[in-house]
């Protein structure tokens, strides 16, 4: 809220929108719609992205369908009337290049007359960067403050986040997730299952989440040279041949399971969600996931 009472938020590709008031009915790709859940601001309803189908991939749902948030299908092939339907006053997409949204024709925004929040969740910001601009959209929107706290003190050599449970829970199962990297020589390797011939290997350093694991000292494999800037595309083979000792496989409804690909060697295997939304509950409960996969 500025100081002339005009609400306002100028979302990660420099577009300022201004209202008299705060934006109160939301509609939200799947992945911001489940951070702002967590974050104490409900959707009027969700949209999925061109991997999702008619039904709302439970894995990326975090609370929303414990919420009764209804989904309204894949963003490219939106029903428009149904989205008119719930009145929203605010669509909140992400963006990967900070131009574009990810999940939704911005045509569509325009001809529903509804402005169009993006928020980056690219490996041109840090996790705790990216949370903490949830953190701030979902203070914004009415939500308890949650996020990094600029200029604020730090925890494990990165800004504080703010003081609610989550925020707590979240520092606290990566200080526990550290301490077992620490004690283990257990390689990682993250991956998302193609199919029984193909795989696509995880390149750490593109992914915001993976980067911070190896921040944590988790020993992620990086799968080699070759094209793709987020993943190398393989066979099952090149993925043995890196020799991890867990596995950390798309858990997503578009990729292929471990029922359904090959052993890699001898891992272990923990579900990924490449997706997760950006909110300190959300990552509390990974890296706590992580750190007991770790241990075993």
């Amino acid at each position: 809220m500025s100081d002339t009472g005009v609400w306002g938020f100028t979302d990660d590709r420099g577009t300022e929108l201004t209202d008299v008031r705060p934006p109160e009915r939301v509609v939200a790709y799947v992945r911001a719609g489940a951070a702002l859940r967590d974050l104490g601001v409900t959707p009027v309803g969700v949209y999925g992205s061109g991997h999702d189908g008619g039904a709302l991939d439970p894995v990326k749902a975090g609370e929303l369908a414990a919420a009764g948030v209804p989904y309204l299908g894949p963003g490219r092939t939106l029903d428009e009337e149904a989205v008119r339907a719930l009145r929203p006053d605010l669509i909140v997409d992400v963006t990967y290049d900070g131009k574009s949204a990810y999940a939704l024709d911005e045509s569509v925004a325009e001809r529903l007359g509804v402005p169009l929040m993006v928020l980056s969740v690219g490996n041109e910001l840090t996790l705790s960067a990216i949370i903490g601009r949830f953190g701030e959209l979902g203070a914004a929107l009415g939500g308890p403050a949650a996020g990094a706290a600029p200029g604020g003190s730090e925890v494990d050599g990165r800004p504080a986040l703010g003081g609610s449970a989550a925020s707590v829970a979240q520092q606290e199962s990566e200080a526990a997730l550290r301490a077992v990297a620490a004690r283990t020589d257990l390689t990682v390797l993250a991956l998302s299952g193609a199919g029984p011939d193909q795989v696509h290997l995880a390149r750490p350093h593109a992914w915001p989440e993976l980067a911070r694991l190896q921040e944590l000292g988790v020993r992620l494999l990086d799968p080699g040279p070759g094209a793709g800037a987020n993943w190398l595309t393989a066979d099952w083979e090149h993925a043995a041949r890196l020799n991890p000792g867990l596995v950390l496989y798309d858990s997503r409804a578009n990729a292929v399971g471990p029922d359904a690909f090959p052993p890699v060697g001898h891992a272990r295997v923990e579900p990924w969600n490449p997706e997760t939304p950006p909110s300190p509950a959300a990552y509390a409960r990974f890296f706590a996931r992580l750190a007991a996969a770790l241990q075993e």
